[in-house]
């Protein structure tokens, strides 16, 4: 009889350690199965940090190189307007150097 409660408690042993088992095994692959959606989900904010660096990134070379539709534009205007005032003062002096070469071109010395 004692026998027999021996081999009884090594079946429940062996069952206990069969249950040990498959929990293990259960929390090893709930385990694995979060680190690779951790994973997943860095990738996921890395990749959209990277897209927001590359963005920011973009927009300030092209502010500073000045390709951009906006400074070509303001720089367009600027030279319009810095071509019409050097035409407007040009315009001012010109009868003045005129008549300033005319004097010296026609005047004799001797």
């Amino acid at each position: 009889m004692e026998d027999y409660r021996r081999q009884g408690g090594i079946q429940q042993l062996l069952v206990a350690e069969q249950e040990a088992r498959q929990i293990v095994n259960t929390a090893r692959t709930a385990k694995l199965n979060r680190l690779k959606q951790a994973k997943d989900e860095a990738g996921e904010e890395v990749a959209k940090y990277r897209a927001n660096m590359e963005k920011e990134f973009q927009k300030i070379i092209s502010d500073s190189t000045g390709f951009s539709g906006v400074n070509v534009k303001r720089l367009d205007e600027q030279t319009v307007t810095k071509i019409d005032h050097l035409k407007k003062q040009a315009a001012k002096v010109s009868p003045e150097i005129v008549k300033m070469l005319m004097t010296h071109v026609t005047g004799v010395k001797i």
